[in-house]
């Protein structure tokens, strides 16, 4: 069965390149537009990993990080064009499991995805 990956990105191009992405390589994927999207979409589908923006309408990734530390410890990769020491310190204090800035290319995210699940 494959494994499950909700993406959390607001920019649909890049949300339709990292879904058509993963799913070539074998995931399931769930889309969200925006934070309180993607807070829904995690509690209706129960992913397998999380790859969240920071900078989102409604609620930041920074807060839906938080909100899924209070009901889970699924992985959860941060996706974000902040490459400042502060915010990567910041999403790491809300307790992400990785922290990758844009731009990125999506092998180096396969494969963080994929030592997500060994560490």
């Amino acid at each position: 069965m494959a494994k499950t990956i909700l993406i959390v990105e607001d920019e649909a191009a890049i949300q339709n390149i990292i879904k058509a992405f993963l799913e070539d390589a074998g995931y399931t994927t769930v889309c969200a537009d925006d934070g309180l999207e993607g807070i829904a979409k995690f509690r209706q589908c129960s992913p397998d990993l999380v790859l969240l923006d920071l900078m989102l309408p409604k609620i930041s990734g920074f807060a839906v990080c938080e909100l899924i530390r209070r009901e889970s410890r699924v992985p959860v990769i941060m996706l974000t064009a902040r490459d400042d020491d502060d915010s990567q310190m910041k999403g790491f204090d809300a307790l992400a499991d990785d922290y990758i800035t844009k731009p990125f290319s999506m092998p180096l995210v396969t494969r963080r995805i994929e030592w997500a699940w060994i560490t």
